[in-house]
């Protein structure tokens, strides 16, 4: 099985995450997509993350009706950091006939070489480097310079409409009383109205 992890805070999910999601699930020809909201990200320890288990439902809402689509909440049982190869150890543990793709932002790939092992994270997945609109496509030799052969030959890449949200920014507009329709799933909205979620 083809299997693209797509990780995150999705905090809240909005339709440029699920759009990534689709592309590569289309472009790649994934047979699923797993979804994993992070439990305690490194890169953003000391802030502070809505509940795991309110990010999850939304994800669930936002995927309801999509067969290729699941939720994976094992992240957020996880106790300390949850860091991208633990995750894939695990997975590849459980099932080494997985074909996994690991997919992320093209822009993130300069961070690559800070996170832990990323070396033995390309020896457990493709990294699939999902770039937007228009943006060129990061040097791939200057790729090999910073991240090593080794790396650099293990990234795939996925094209996206250049659609710009951002949950930071969906919170504050809804925090401000501003409107979110067409950013995020009805459904998801909905929800974060019931609960009364990303007020000041």
């Amino acid at each position: 099985m083809r299997l693209g992890l797509y990780g995150g805070t999705f905090d809240p999910v909005h339709f440029g995450h699920l759009l990534l999601a689709e592309q590569c699930r289309e472009q790649l020809e994934l047979d699923e997509i797993w979804l994993i909201p992070a439990g305690a990200p490194p890169h953003k320890q000391g802030e502070t993350i809505t509940d795991g288990n309110a990010r999850a439902e939304m994800l669930e809402l936002a995927t309801a009706g999509m067969p290729e689509f699941h939720v994976q909440r094992f992240e957020l049982h996880r106790e300390g950091p949850s860091y991208t190869v633990d995750t894939l150890q695990r997975l590849h543990d459980e099932d080494d006939s997985r074909d996994l793709f690991f997919l992320m932002g093209a822009d993130s790939l300069e961070e690559l070489e800070t996170w832990r092992e990323p070396d033995h994270i390309t020896d457990l997945a493709t990294v699939v480097a999902v770039n937007r609109g228009d943006d060129p496509l990061p040097d791939q030799q200057s790729l090999e310079m910073k991240l090593g052969d080794k790396i650099a030959r293990r990234i795939a890449y996925a094209q996206m409409p250049g659609v710009d949200y951002s949950s930071t920014d969906i919170r504050a507009r809804i925090a401000k009383g501003k409107s979110v329709r067409f950013q995020i799933p009805r459904a998801v909205e909905e929800y974060i109205r019931q609960h009364n979620m990303y007020q000041d």
